[in-house]
């Protein structure tokens, strides 16, 4: 059987039929062509070189930034450095006085004198100390029992006496016991029978012993009070009180602080002490508010300190005050202390500014020779040159301060207009004459604190 030609699937034909190749079509390069084939070749070009400068500017700029860096960390060094010297010496004057020194053996109390007193006898002879068994071995610990539980007070009371040797018994633990909580409770006794009155303002209970201003002097005395002798300035002191052995503030001192105070208060009901002794007493809180080891009896000491002043009738006050401002600028160095000594004194009434107004310009006089009025006083601060070199701005920033607290709450200032003046042309001469440049210590304070006074004296 022939094969069918028509047969197209027919294994021969397969395999015979040649396999004919696509023809492909050359591609013809034009003109347009080249041009653009070399542009892209010159723009690959081009970025290359872009890429290469940017990374070498960038390497240059990396040198040049930590040059500058370390440039400006070098002024910024120096710049601190004369900062921080210029910082110490504005900080080389503190106030802080040691008005303690080493303490003395207080003096001792025989129980057996209050074993005496009718009140002993009369627990002894009760029927109850059948159970207690008191004797005078056993008697003072029975008694602190009574006062730290506040017994003790509410028999005196129904008794209507504080025997003699009750009185000195409680005095004694109030100023030279080693126990808080005996210092504390009598205290506490001996302020609540200073206030008890009737309602005519006499006493209501009867004290058998009152202290005097000599025992109040010799417990100071036994704490180790000293006063600062004015001829030394406050660089000349140690300022540490763990620089001497056995100066440190007694803690007995606050309950002495409190019993002035009720003194002070019961002046109607029991006079402890004269007008003369209270002037020297306020002078003594003044002393202590300078020691900085009683900062912590910061709110007793003031409380005293306006106890102490409210003591005094009006008419008294005014020659007190100038007698208590003597005093203090006499005793106080004029330093830091000085405005320390002002700056104490809170002043929340009539009497106190004027306490305040008064020590200030005492302190002032002090600070000038053959100077004895007002004019005077502040005639010589407008003599200052401030712009000589040479010239102790700190001192000048002692009488501004002491200034401004002499002016400020004494009112009878206010009409002066000669003295208003020359204050106001000292101002001006602290605000104007020292160049905020200056590099003096104490520049930047009196330039600032001058200029904001004088601000506060135009508006």
């Amino acid at each position: 059987m022939e094969d069918d030609p028509f047969d197209f699937e027919s294994d021969i034909l397969l395999a015979t039929s040649p396999v004919v190749a696509p023809k492909r079509k050359k591609k013809v390069l034009g003109l347009d062509d080249l041009l653009v084939d070399h542009y892209k070749e010159k723009n690959r070009v081009a970025e290359r070189e872009s890429k290469l400068a940017k990374t070498k500017r960038s390497y240059n700029s990396d040198d040049e930034e930590d040059g500058r860096v370390a440039k400006l960390s070098k002024y910024v060094d120096e710049c601190h450095e004369k900062m921080t010297q210029l910082g110490d010496e504005d900080d080389v004057s503190h106030w802080g006085l040691q008005v303690f020194g080493k303490q003395k053996t207080p003096p001792s109390f025989a129980f057996s004198e209050l074993s005496s007193c009718s009140l002993f006898r009369l627990c002894v002879d009760h029927e109850v100390n059948s159970l207690v068994e008191l004797s005078t071995e056993s008697g003072e610990t029975f008694f602190e029992g009574l006062l730290t539980n506040g017994w003790l007070l509410k028999l005196v009371s129904k008794c209507g006496e504080v025997e003699k040797s009750i009185a000195k018994w409680t005095f004694h633990l109030m100023l030279y016991s080693s126990k808080e909580v005996l210092r504390n409770a009598a205290v506490d006794f001996w302020c609540a029978i200073l206030s008890l009155k009737n309602e005519d303002e006499s006493p209501s209970i009867k004290i058998g012993w009152l202290p005097s201003y000599s025992e109040l002097n010799g417990a100071l005395e036994t704490f180790g009070f000293v006063f600062h002798s004015p001829t030394k300035d406050s660089s000349d002191i140690e300022m540490l009180s763990g620089d001497f052995e056995g100066s440190e503030a007694p803690q007995n001192i606050r309950t002495w602080i409190k019993y002035v105070a009720a003194c002070s208060h019961s002046r109607n009901i029991h006079c402890t002490f004269t007008t003369s002794e209270a002037e020297e007493l306020v002078v003594v809180i003044i002393c202590l508010l300078l020691d900085r080891q009683l900062l912590g009896f910061s709110v007793e000491l003031n409380e005293c300190m306006l106890a102490l002043v409210n003591f005094f009738m009006d008419d008294e006050w005014r020659l007190s005050c100038v007698q208590v401002a003597k005093s203090v600028a006499s005793s106080v160095p004029k330093d830091m202390n000085s405005l320390r000594a002002v700056e104490c004194i809170s002043a929340v009434h009539g009497p106190t500014k004027l306490l305040r107004s008064e020590i200030a310009f005492r302190i002032l006089l002090g600070c000038f020779d053959k100077v004895e009025d007002e004019e005077e006083v502040v005639r010589q601060l407008t003599l200052i040159n401030l712009k000589d070199k040479s010239c102790d701005l700190f001192k000048v920033y002692i009488y501004l301060v002491l200034t401004e607290n002499w002016f400020l709450y004494n009112p009878l200032l206010e009409d002066n207009q000669l003295l208003n003046e020359m204050w106001g042309l000292f101002l001006r001469n602290c605000s104007c004459q020292i160049n905020i440049t200056d590099s003096r210590s104490y520049a930047p304070k009196v330039r600032s604190k001058a200029s904001y006074l004088l601000q506060g004296a135009t508006d």
